[in-house]
């Protein structure tokens, strides 16, 4: 999976919003066609601006912090291609998020359309779809 293409952008996705890092994550991100999205309960959230993103990503970050929720991904499966100026992965992922006592995991999948920029490789949209949510359980 590592040698893939957007791979080591795409963990950097990942991280930015575990460690709510608005500034990484806005300059990996383009997002010129929108994003489809999940908020915290799994429900499609769908973002066609970048003001959009921005009030999101910020409302969204502001909200985890307020609650002291913690959020971190395990990438399960990613595939992806690059050509010259466009390229776009297959991810699929578990989203973690631990809050009030709880600890949930968020199996999707998402696509991520890569464009190559004069800043280098940018996301330039994400489309997120829920598999399924289950309690996290330690194996015995």
């Amino acid at each position: 999976m590592k040698n893939e293409p957007f791979y080591k952008e795409t963990t950097i996705l990942f991280e930015s919003v575990s460690k709510h890092d608005f500034d990484t994550l806005a300059a990996l991100c383009d997002d010129d066609f929108g994003i489809v999205d999940l908020d915290e309960e799994g429900k499609n959230v769908i973002i066609e601006d970048r003001q959009g993103w921005e009030n999101w990503f910020k409302t969204l970050f502001s909200r985890l912090k307020g609650g002291n929720a913690r959020t971190y991904t395990d990438i399960l499966k990613y595939k992806a291609l690059k050509e010259n100026n466009l390229g776009y992965s297959v991810v699929n992922f578990d989203q973690h998020l631990i809050a009030n006592g709880q600890h949930l995991v968020f199996n999707c999948v998402t696509t991520i359309i890569w464009k190559n920029t004069d800043r280098g490789w940018k996301e330039s949209r994400w489309h997120c779809s829920l598999i399924q949510v289950r309690p996290f359980e330690i194996d015995a």
